[in-house]
């Protein structure tokens, strides 16, 4: 079964009638498989490209989506918000073309400077790489952000990347 809120609350109506609503509340959240959040995205969809540089630090939207289970990540914004408090783990990935700018970029939680990945190439292509484990709350948000004057390549084999997932809830 799809567990939406019309779902929850018809089970609320048919199983819990004469219970309290905090009751059911805590039954129903025990009820909902939470753990299936999960994503992978890279930067373009189609075709290839560099952004930067920009004069500005500026937030990365991967477009290009693999898998969004449980929907946390948009590739509207390029923010992933948190459905539940929990341990998660993020990676990304980021190749530069060769020329007189480098690459870096960093992962951000709720506006703070978690890590970076930096490479710089001045001929053919280099990539660079980074993970971290979070513990989140509900709502809060992860994305990277390329550093002003900076750049990121990525093309139709997808190189540059953003995933993140669930760990367990807590």
């Amino acid at each position: 079964m799809l567990w939406n809120q019309k779902n929850i609350q018809n089970y609320r109506n048919v199983i819990f009638t004469k219970a309290s609503s905090s009751i059911c509340d805590v039954v129903v959240k025990l009820l909902i498989p939470v753990g299936q959040v999960a994503f992978s995205a890279s930067l373009v969809e189609s075709g290839s490209g560099t952004l930067g540089p920009i004069n500005a630090d500026i937030t990365l939207v991967f477009k290009h989506v693999v898998s969004n289970i449980g929907k946390a990540y948009s590739p509207h914004t390029g923010f992933f918000t948190a459905p539940v408090r929990g341990a998660y783990h993020f990676e990304f990935y980021i190749i530069v073309h060769g020329g007189s700018h480098s690459s870096t970029v960093g992962l951000v939680k709720n506006g703070e400077h978690i890590f970076i990945a930096y490479e710089h190439q001045t001929n053919g292509y280099g990539t660079a790489a980074n993970g971290v484990t979070l513990l989140l709350e509900a709502g809060d948000v992860v994305f990277l952000r390329l550093w002003k004057n900076h750049v990121i390549f990525d093309n139709e084999n997808h190189h540059s990347s953003f995933s993140g997932h669930l760990l367990f809830p807590m």
